[in-house]
């Protein structure tokens, strides 16, 4: 079995870890919903750069 010839210290064990960590996704202000939704994705009511590109059941039974 494989045993370190030396100790990890802190400050290169905390270097090591500090990429772990959570990834938040970046949300914008839709202003023709006005709502939050992920950059580059539609949106929950189907519409992508103010347009509709999607429709929804709402929008089916109007």
């Amino acid at each position: 079995m494989a045993v370190p010839a030396r100790r990890t210290s802190k400050t290169k064990k905390a270097m090591r870890r500090g990429h772990i960590k959570l990834n938040v996704p970046n949300l914008h202000f839709d202003a023709t919903t006005g709502e939050y939704r992920v950059s580059h994705h539609v949106s929950p009511k189907g519409f992508y750069k103010g347009e509709q590109v999607v429709k929804t059941k709402s929008d089916a039974n109007a």
